[in-house]
């Protein structure tokens, strides 16, 4: 692949082409030169079928962008990108915006900051909720810690459709996520253990599930998770994985108890994600642990 390093104002690289990072790299292409980078062979090929220019290393694909997105999935992955072997904090120019757009933690967040920061580098806080489906669509959850401008506010514009600036601070987008992710994991397993008990009573799935969702028991992750929660659900499309929760939830854990505070509910529902993880159900959508705490493991296998 090129690399052509000259400046291009309405340039953006997407690294991390992943479940979330290719819808997002697809909608920014509406507006933008998009350039890509993924560590998975299948994904960059994926992207370049979709018509994102992709480069085999991260530093190649963010030459001369004016934003650099990353959509990486761990607090790993984002220290190997910027400051591994072939990182990208040394080769961008200072004035350069890093838009961080990962739930990867907010001690993590904060640290990495204060590094980029004496590099004359801006890092913009802004983890997403909402799936992959509405990441293309533009309607997006965007919670951000920092002070986004120029061309990374309008990126975030064309990404969300709720756009909250949190603080002023790196971390505080991360802060918000964690409490975010708190309910939806718990609320998720509630969902999961609801479904499970009406299969065992010998409820009807759908009708338990149609049913509930027109009451005061309704919830967001009830009406979304539950309708593929049903026993007569036939879609292989993968939504949002099991370990995604199992680390968000992990990263719950780990902030309530840097701030002293217990989160009972929280804890419960994190091993039930690791216990998913454990049967084999990673890569497999969050839905599916209904299917973990039945013991239906034809429908989840």
């Amino acid at each position: 692949m090129s690399t052509d390093t000259s400046a291009a104002a309405d340039r953006i690289a997407v690294i991390g082409l992943g479940a979330m990072g290719l819808p997002i790299a697809l909608r920014l292409g509406e507006k933008w030169t998009v350039h890509g980078h993924d560590v998975a062979d299948e994904r960059r090929q994926l992207a370049a079928e979709e018509g994102i220019r992709t480069y085999d290393s991260a530093s190649a694909a963010s030459a001369a962008a004016a934003v650099v997105v990353l959509v990486v999935r761990s607090a790993p992955q984002l220290e190997q990108v910027l400051f591994g072997s072939s990182g990208i904090a040394d080769d961008l120019p200072a004035g350069s915006t890093i838009l961080l757009m990962s739930t990867i933690g907010l001690e993590a967040v904060r640290d990495v900051a204060a590094r980029l920061a004496p590099r004359g580098l801006l890092l913009v806080d802004a983890p997403v909720s909402g799936g992959p489906v509405r990441a293309r669509s533009g309607d997006l959850l965007v919670t951000v810690g920092g002070e986004p401008t120029g061309l990374a506010a309008q990126c975030l514009d064309h990404l969300a459709s709720t756009l909250r600036i949190i603080g002023p601070r790196p971390g505080d987008g991360q802060a918000f996520k964690t409490v975010n992710q708190l309910l939806c994991g718990i609320h998720i397993a509630a969902a999961a253990e609801a479904i499970a008990l009406a299969r065992a009573l010998g409820l009807d799935d759908r009708a338990t599930w149609e049913t509930l969702d027109a009451g005061a028991a309704s919830s967001f992750m009830l009406r979304d998770r539950g309708a593929r929660m049903l026993a007569d659900y036939d879609s292989d499309a993968v939504h949002s994985r099991v370990d995604i929760f199992a680390k968000d939830m992990g990263i719950v854990g780990q902030t309530s108890r840097a701030a002293n505070l217990p989160t009972p509910l929280a804890a419960a529902a994190e091993q039930i994600y690791l216990l998913g993880v454990r049967q084999g159900m990673a890569a497999m959508d969050d839905s599916t642990i209904v299917d973990l705490i039945a013991a239906d493991r034809d429908r989840s296998s």
